[in-house]
């Protein structure tokens, strides 16, 4: 099975989907990199079609230097739901896109299905403040972002799943422009965030692993004690790239969203 892409422009900014698999609709939003990639979804194209859009600015979308806060992307993904014509998608988000798909989920709960927030960024409690990446050597990102460093060594230069070292180091400069307008307004959250969970009405699953370095696994309760109709599901000996150290994590999620 392979990836297709659907190429929009939304709100005159040139947006880039990636999309697989078969089934009920499922919205899948990244973190504040696409190091990664994208290969985890297909642990769930059995069973669903996954749509995983490159946040404006990110990966394969182009520049919209206009976005000055995380709201503008949360208009920016309404309007290209109602482009994709999606009905009711599950909604997915990891780190960065947590808290974008909680925003979402506050805001228009009734446009989805339900919701899965994987180590959201966004609530920034004194008591659980991670690791910075941006603070840390380039050198010691994989041991930062993986329980284990071999994991995510694979996308960075010199591993097999990763882009020539240029190709690296331009999208990192890309997205690290992209993600500083994102944080012009509060930074990496938002000061009333938690204020707002209560509004969410999705069934909602947690998931965090418990060697989490860059979201401390900690916070999984403040979320689930906001969030109405929150579980939580902690996933042993995996940091933040939960999904790509435990293939489980993939399969709890598709569990989850199949009821």
């Amino acid at each position: 099975m392979t990836f297709e892409t659907i190429r929009l422009e939304i709100d005159g900014v040139d947006t880039v989907i990636k999309a697989i698999g078969n089934g009920p609709a499922v919205l899948a939003l990244h973190g504040a990199a696409t190091i990664e990639g994208h290969e985890w979804a297909r642990g769930l194209a059995d069973r669903f079609r996954v749509y995983l859009p490159f946040h404006p600015g990110f990966g394969e979308s182009g520049p919209a230097p206009h976005i000055c806060g995380m709201q503008d992307l949360i208009v920016h993904n309404l309007r290209l739901i109602a482009a994709l014509e999606l009905d009711r998608p599950h909604l997915v988000g990891h780190s960065m896109g947590g808290w974008m798909a909680a925003e979402m989920a506050a805001v228009a709960g009734e446009r989805f299905a339900r919701l899965v927030l994987n180590a959201p960024a966004g609530l920034n409690h004194p008591d659980h403040r991670g690791a910075d990446p941006s603070k840390v050597a380039a050198q010691d990102l994989p041991q930062l972002l993986a329980h284990r460093a071999e994991v995510a060594a694979r996308y960075f230069p010199g591993g097999p799943l990763a882009p020539p070292p240029e190709h690296f180091i331009a999208a990192r400069d890309k997205e690290g422009k992209a993600l500083t307008n994102i944080r012009k307004a509060h930074g990496m959250g938002h000061p009333n965030l938690r204020r707002w969970l209560s509004r969410i009405p999705n069934e909602t699953l947690i998931l965090w692993g418990d060697k989490d370095r860059v979201a401390l696994v900690g916070q999984a309760e403040l979320w689930a004690r906001e969030i109405p109709n929150a579980r939580i599901h902690i996933v042993h000996d995996v940091g933040h790239f939960a999904m790509q150290e435990d293939p489980t994590c993939v399969t709890a999620i598709g569990d989850f969203l199949a009821g």
